[in-house]
């Protein structure tokens, strides 16, 4: 069917008799909405925000009333940003911030500030730049590197602060990434380096001294260990001593409280020979016999 058919009286006739159905049929299709999990919505009328509804099947006013989808799930904010530290270092932060809009104030974060994204570029962005700014100069450039989470702690009381009484909870800040100037990079490096030599040694002169320090308890205890045995010895012949002294002593008192002990002694040593002169065998003893005549 073309326009010139469709612009017949008769066809025109049939067109119209339709169009109660076509508006119904439309009337219907705009009459709900479905609000999915995660989301209010605002429901407006001729614009105005009237009310918000939860998850799931509602109704509205066809051709009159429209419906704003607002997210209430946690949303991600990033920022890269220059600053300085505290001994005016420029340094580029990159962070990045976890907001939610409170679900029972979605209505009233519409009605003030327009939706999401308005609110984020008027409210949040500036206030999480300045709390970033303002805290990141407090931190010299080592330790913003090595401690990142003080720096974080400092951004995320002075952006709780600028937020308080606004219809969302801000948490979960950090600090993405830190770029400093190359040069500062190498001498922090150049500083590692030599911490970790130092370390090093330190370790090395510790283990030597420990060494030195076993090697003298080796020598004390070998040398404790030779006088414990000298003294045993020397006390080994002290007591001998004193026992063959003793022995003496004894054999003394016997003999002289009993002479005939050193007869019988004499006799059972004695090999059955008669003693021989001291000038040898072949020589005979000259004795001079004229005194013996006058």
């Amino acid at each position: 069917m073309n326009i010139k058919d469709i612009l017949k009286p008769t066809n025109a006739f049939n067109a119209l008799k339709l169009l109660p159905l076509i508006l119904l049929v439309i009337a219907i299709i705009n009459s709900y909405f479905i609000v999915i999990e995660g989301h209010v919505g605002v429901v407006k009328r001729f614009g105005e925000a009237k009310h918000q509804e939860s998850p799931g099947l509602h109704f509205k006013i066809p051709f009159i009333e429209t419906v704003e989808m607002i997210e209430v799930r946690t949303r991600k904010n990033a920022e890269k940003m220059a600053s300085s530290t505290k001994e005016q270092m420029p340094v580029t932060v990159e962070v990045s911030v976890n907001w939610t809009v409170n679900k029972e104030a979605a209505l009233d974060l519409f009605k003030k500030y327009g939706g999401l994204n308005q609110f984020e570029q008027r409210i949040l962005d500036p206030r999480f730049r300045s709390a970033t700014k303002d805290t990141i100069p407090q931190f010299e450039a080592e330790q913003l590197i090595q401690d990142r989470a003080s720096a974080i702690q400092g951004i995320e009381r002075r952006l709780s602060d600028e937020m308080a009484g606004f219809p969302v909870i801000v948490d979960n800040i950090q600090i993405e990434n830190i770029v400093l100037p190359k040069k500062y990079i190498n001498s922090i490096e150049i500083k590692q380096t030599e911490k970790n030599l130092a370390a090093a040694e330190e370790h090395k002169l510790e283990r030597q001294r420990l060494e030195a320090l076993r090697a003298v308890n080796t020598a004390d205890a070998k040398a404790k260990g030779i006088l414990k045995v000298a003294e045993a010895e020397a006390q080994s012949i002290l007591l001998k001593g004193k026992a063959e002294a003793e022995a003496i002593q004894a054999k003394a008192k016997a003999l002289k409280d009993n002479p005939l002990i050193v007869k019988l002694t004499e006799a059972q040593s004695w090999n059955g020979q008669l003693p021989s002169t001291i000038l040898g065998q072949g020589t005979m003893p000259i004795m001079d016999i004229r005194s013996l005549g006058k």
